[in-house]
Order: structure tokens, then C-alpha cells, then sequence
């Protein structure tokens, strides 16, 4: 949540289970309603145990859960001041029955591992302490592999909640969403723990929505969607009626299949400088991606904006913003 490193009951919630800082990935020390509690074992797996409890007590009332995991972020520590420890050096720690999966497969990767980084000078700045981005900086395979090994946790307490909710009878009257507040860089870029920058890898996060009463299985959407739609679909979906102002606008509409004329065209990106990656200090920047292009301007790194025609550069390797015949795009 990015709220600090206090684990006590924010307000709102009837029912609350957190952690302290960070986290950690085995053996934590969850704050159940007030009462901190020592598990064994994986965190994503305690986690899954308290969802079904709660959902198993819940009988007819209505509820709505918010599942945020530690996975998958790595081990490491969060300071009081909100700082961490060193990222590139933390391992992503998967339960022990995880630990083998995809050992002998192969990682994809997309084509951009390879990119010269011309024309992004953001990239190609000299860091005090770190080399070159290249595709030796890029994420090697294990640590994919461990990421995607904590996913199956992950995706377990899922499996184990649809089982629990449809021997209930209540799976097809249950909204299910099932998404994420960032990417992971697979080597894109020669970048590898960096995933705060508006590249395609970054903001394209899943989202998956279940709900038989009004999505059709296999529906796929390609109207732009943005995680301040989220609040007002879930209002929508329940059936309730608010006055409150949301900068999102409800999916219900796209959800069932229609396309409205006046849907978003564009959707905006901010992110400020930090000190947590030092790759990425005075990297702050407002980013604007349409149906065709994406422009990049950084804060405080003058003459080194970035402007990609997302259609026929998916990939973002041709930066345009020193294209003449693309003066007007950017205006």
C-alpha cells in the first residue's frame, strides 16, 4: 500500500489482516484485527488460509475482499523513513513445494532485450555505482523463473477460493477482479528491478474480471482501462448509487460487450523522482498514451523526452521526439 510500516487497521475495514514494513516471505507475523499472530510457513499461503476463513464465516451477508499480497516482491527491508535496502540484491522467495517449477523451460523474451537505448538519453545517463544498461543489467532467468514460482502461490488461493465460493453457491453471484499496480521488466530495455518507468512492460498490467451475470466467458476488451475505473465499476456492479466524484468511469459498459462513442482516447502516467532505485532519481516524469502514441516527458531531465508510435514501434526502441515530421503529434 506504500502507507508506511505500520501494520494497525486502517479505516474503513470491518476485517483486517497485515504485515509490518515489507514483510517477509516465510514465517510472518500477521496483525489479525488488532492480535498479531505468528504463522509457519509461506506468507502468500497464510494469507490464502485467513481469505477462506474469513469468506467460510460470512454465510449469506455480503462481503467485499481486497487481497493484496507479499508476493511477488522480493525480501528485503523497508527503514522508518520509507527507504529500502538495496532491490537488485533481494531474492524473490518462493514456497519449498515451488521451488523446481519451470527449471528446464525457457524464458521468453521480447524483442526489445536487445535495444541500443538510442534516443532514450534518461537511460544512457551515467550512475554512480551501477553499469551501462545493456542486456547483461536485464533480469536474468532464475529470477523470472522465482518470480513466476510465487505466482503459483498465488494463483492456488485463487483456485482455492473459487472452490471454496462455488461449493457455497455463490461463485457466479461473486465478482471476481484479479489484477496488479505495476509490471516486472523481463531484460526490456537492459532494465531489470526499475519497473516505475511508463514503458508498455510497466502499465499493461493484468486485469481479469469475472462475473457470469454480465461478462461473457473469453470477452476481451480493447478500450483503454485504468485502475481508477476499478472504485466506480465495483459501485456499479453492486447495484449502488453514490455522489461521490471518481476520476474513473465504470467498465460495466465495456464489460458487457458495448463500445461507447465517447470512451477515453487517452489515459495519463505520473510518477515522482525517488531515492529507492538509483537508476532512477531525477526520473520523474508525466507520460500521455493514446490508441497510436505515447510521449514521455521527465520532470527534471531537460531535452530528454521521448515520443514512440506505439502502432508500428510496440516495442518503443524509435524514440520520434526529434522527428520534424512528428512536430505536430507532440503538440
Amino acid at each position: 500500500w506504500h502507507m508506511g510500516n505500520d501494520d494497525t487497521a486502517r479505516p474503513g475495514f470491518d476485517y483486517w489482516v497485515s504485515m509490518k514494513r515489507q514483510g517477509t516471505s516465510f514465517d510472518p507475523t500477521l496483525n489479525v484485527n488488532g492480535e498479531r499472530i505468528q504463522f509457519t510457513g509461506h506468507t502468500t499461503d497464510a494469507l490464502n488460509q485467513k481469505v477462506n476463513e474469513f469468506v467460510s464465516a460470512q454465510n449469506e451477508k455480503p462481503f467485499c475482499i481486497y487481497i493484496a499480497h507479499k508476493a511477488l516482491h522480493p525480501e528485503l527491508t523497508q527503514r522508518d523513513d520509507g527507504s529500502i535496502t538495496d532491490p537488485s540484491a533481494a531474492k524473490f522467495m518462493p514456497a519449498k513445494r515451488h521451488e523446481k517449477l519451470y527449471s528446464d523451460d525457457a524464458i521468453p523474451r521480447r524483442l526489445n532485450v536487445v535495444d541500443t537505448l538510442e534516443g532514450k538519453r534518461a537511460l544512457k545517463r551515467s550512475v554512480p555505482g551501477l553499469p551501462p544498461l545493456s542486456q547483461q543489467t536485464g533480469t536474468d532467468d532464475e529470477v523470472i523463473r522465482d518470480r513466476l514460482r510465487m505466482l503459483a502461490g498465488i494463483d492456488e488461493g485463487l483456485g482455492s477460493l473459487c472452490d471454496l465460493l462455488e461449493s457455497q453457491g455463490k461463485l457466479d453471484d461473486t465478482v471476481i477482479v484479479f489484477t496488479s499496480d505495476h509490471g516486472y521488466w523481463y531484460g526490456e530495455h537492459g532494465l531489470s528491478v526499475e519497473r516505475r518507468l511508463p514503458y508498455e512492460e510497466g502499465i499493461r498490467v493484468p486485469l481479469l474480471v469475472r462475473y457470469p451475470p454480465v461478462i461473457k466467458a473469453g470477452t476481451v476488451i480493447d478500450e483503454f482501462a485504468v485502475s481508477v475505473d476499478l472504485a466506480p465499476t465495483m459501485l456499479d456492479l453492486a447495484h449502488v448509487k453514490t455522489d461521490q466524484k471518481y476520476d474513473g468511469r465504470s467498465l460495466v459498459p465495456l464489460l458487457k460487450g458495448e463500445h461507447p462513442a465517447d470512451w477515453r482516447q487517452s489515459f495519463l502516467v505520473e510518477y515522482n523522482s525517488d531515492t529507492v532505485f538509483p537508476r532512477l532519481v531525477k526520473m520523474g516524469y508525466t507520460a500521455v498514451r493514446t490508441p497510436r502514441w505515447k510521449y514521455i516527458q521527465y520532470n527534471e531531465l531537460e531535452g530528454m523526452d521521448e515520443l514512440y508510435d506505439v502502432q508500428h514501434d510496440p516495442y518503443e526502441m524509435k524514440n520520434l521526439i526529434n522527428d520534424p515530421a512528428e512536430k505536430e503529434t507532440i503538440k
